[in-house]
């Protein structure tokens, strides 16, 4: 339960192995490839990098991709909340035979999607020169005809509002006739006919009143004509979509073999990022890296076997910024690795929150749920989550649910919760005169005052395990006074309030050890400074200290709030259904109303658990900033690697 112990490597090796040897990092997965920060130093300034395949390989990566979203989509995949990976040997993972089908699979699919793209855009092209036609099917005469020696054909459109009539007047004498086709709510489709002589004066007359003449480029024969070829085109189109589809919907026997190149493509891309921060002059290789120590002797033994020559080294303390971090947690603890990395990753060097934060959690958590029904809500929903053996976050939040909802089931069968008082209410409905209830020791709505005084000293008592902790921390890094003078002080004020308030340990009348805190709060504070400022030192800790004390304990009552509000909302519910008299009804409001109130208090309680550890307890001893380790390793979404044997 702490931070896995690194240790930075140095490796040189041959150029020719360079494929070999990041294969190999990879199937171990604990070593983490960074750029030298040497690189400009000693012989190592005259390596240069290699280029990469990384570019091609996200390209690749792409394409397969959109490939299963095609197949998908087309083959109507069904893949659920939580798919089931498929397990395969690494051999099956790294085939090159698998490769090739893959990349066939993948170019037949994005071939199929290009043509039903481009299928697509020809019908709806089709579909708009139809639109185009349809107002001039009454037009019995070739469209490429524009008239004759000595008459003009000029078709046109102009507003629905126009009067045809106020036009032909418009006209006047010229030798024009003006022909209606047809009309829709937006335009009149006309024909004008008139002497080549007066074709420009008719058009810049009938301009003026919105006429505007449509050319039919390219297209000959009758509008009705065209509009029987269009509609051939059409039914040609959409057979060839059909086809299409059906070529797509049958590629979903290529699913699996998509998928586990998707991962494979995914794996090389890793490969090929770290192959970026190898350095070489074409004989040799070099690079530095970090790989946690209990996994030292495998590496050791695999760069030995390759013919590198490598060390390793702790890191100096001036490092441990940079040095990536990794927690190793047990069962208990791991779940809250979804806190800490909601948070921030612990600095290397510094303590691990996890062991330290999981008893308050989860001890916190079942205080604001604090219902058998809702516990047992959470159980369920972890145990699914883990028999789908899930991974990352969701991995880490079965774990939480079931821990919680063990937590949230405790407390509640100490409150007497189940669903509120759903029980009770049922029984009463059945029969009138029941008096039955759950048994409790103690319950949200009577003993309020109980609750939230228990609340602040469960506060308060997490309040000073951060305070022991950071003692500890100080003294372990050489700087006890330190500890004594901030933590120690307050400890002494503490329990000197507590004698005063209890009336034990007074000499002559007065509070001794709370005397004796306030002496060395006051030593403490203006140890370090000089003349007036002393003064503002000591008034300063005195108000941060109390004031910030007070605050952070009194923050715990959320504790009680969030544990009554749950309780009185069900209740509520729960009364809502009663009134109907009506056992069904009843049921099908509690469970709609017990439902709200559980979703809202399960994010709700997570929120405001996650705001007392990273507020109340980590600022007393926690150091952020860690960086994650990420190590040259497989990296899959769909499959699994299982072990060969």
């Amino acid at each position: 339960m702490a931070i896995v112990k690194m240790k930075r490597l140095r490796v040189i090796a041959m150029a020719s192995c360079r494929e070999e040897l990041l294969r190999q990092l990879q199937r171990l997965g604990c070593v983490e490839i960074r750029e030298p920060e040497s690189a400009g130093a000693d012989w190592s300034g005259l390596l240069e990098r290699e280029r990469s395949r990384l570019a091609e390989t996200r390209a690749a990566l792409a394409d397969v991709n959109a490939a299963l979203s095609a197949v998908k989509k087309y083959a109507d995949v069904r893949e659920g909340m939580f798919p089931q990976r498929q397990a395969v040997t690494q051999t099956e993972f790294l085939s090159g035979t698998a490769a090739d089908r893959a990349r066939a699979a993948s170019a037949r699919v994005s071939e199929l999607v290009q043509t039903a793209s481009q299928l697509q855009a020809e019908e709806g092209r089709l579909l708009a020169k139809q639109a185009s036609l349809v107002p001039w099917k009454w037009l019995d005469m070739p469209l490429e005809l524009t008239g004759t020696v000595h008459t003009a054909f000029l078709p046109g459109v102009c507003p629905a509002a126009a009067d045809l009539g106020a036009l032909r007047q418009a006209l006047g004498e010229t030798a024009c006739e003006l022909l209606e086709i047809s009309a829709d709510k937006q335009q009149r489709y006309c024909l004008l006919v008139c002497h080549r002589a007066e074709e420009a004066q008719a058009l810049d007359i009938l301009r003026t009143r919105g006429f505007s003449a449509v050319s039919f480029q390219g297209l000959t024969g009758t509008p009705a004509e065209n509009l029987r070829r269009l509609e051939g085109e059409l039914q040609e189109n959409r057979g060839r979509q059909t086809e299409t589809a059906d070529a797509l919907r049958k590629s979903g026997a290529d699913w699996d073999t998509l998928r586990l190149y998707a991962d494979r493509l995914r794996s090389d891309t890793a490969l090929e990022e770290g192959n970026e921060n190898l350095l070489t002059d074409g004989t040799i290789l070099f690079f530095e890296g970090w790989a946690p120590a209990d996994r030292l002797q495998g590496v050791g033994a695999l760069l030995d076997h390759l013919g590198c020559a490598w060390e390793a080294e702790d890191p100096k303390a001036d490092e441990y910024p940079d040095v990536p971090v990794r927690l190793r947690n047990n069962w208990f603890s791991r779940p809250l690795n979804m806190v800490t990395d909601m948070y921030a990753l612990p600095v290397y060097g510094s303590l691990d929150p996890n062991p330290l934060m999981a008893p308050f959690f989860i001890l916190f958590y079942g205080i604001m749920m604090a219902d058998m029904g809702y516990g047992l809500l959470m159980l369920a929903m972890g145990l699914f989550l883990w028999k789908k053996k899930v991974r990352g976050t969701m991995d880490y939040m079965g774990g939480l649910l079931v821990l919680c909802g063990i937590s949230t089931f405790v407390v509640g069968a100490l409150t007497g919760g189940f669903f509120g008082d759903f029980l009770s209410q049922l029984a009463k409905l059945i029969d009138p005169k029941s008096t039955f209830a759950l048994p409790y020791l103690f319950t949200p709505l009577t003993d309020t005052m109980a609750i939230l005084i228990g609340s602040l000293v469960l506060g308060f008592v997490q309040i000073l395990t951060g305070m022991v902790i950071s003692f500890v921390k100080k003294a372990r890094d050489g700087h006890i006074m330190d500890g004594i003078w901030d933590e120690g002080t307050w400890w002494v004020i503490f329990l000197g309030g507590g004698l005063a308030v209890l009336g034990i340990g007074n000499v002559a009348g007065y509070p001794a050890v709370l005397i004796l805190g306030i002496l060395m709060l006051i030593i403490g504070s203006s140890r370090n400074a000089k003349g007036f400022g002393k003064v503002t030192s000591v008034f300063g800790a005195v108000y941060n200290g109390v004031t910030g004390y007070f605050s952070d304990i009194m923050s715990y009552s959320r504790l009680m709030a969030l544990m009554l509000s749950g309780s009185i909302i069900a209740s509520v519910f729960n009364q809502l259904g009663a009134v109907t008299g009506n056992v069904i009804a009843f049921v099908i409001i509690s469970a709609l109303g017990n439902a709200l109130n559980f979703a809202l208090n399960l994010l709700g309680c997570y929120v405001h658990d996650l705001r007392l550890q990273c507020l109340e307890f980590f600022n007393r001893f926690y150091e952020s900033g860690g960086k994650p380790f990420r190590p040259l390793a497989y990296q899959t979404n769909y499959v699994e690697i299982k072990e060969e044997h």
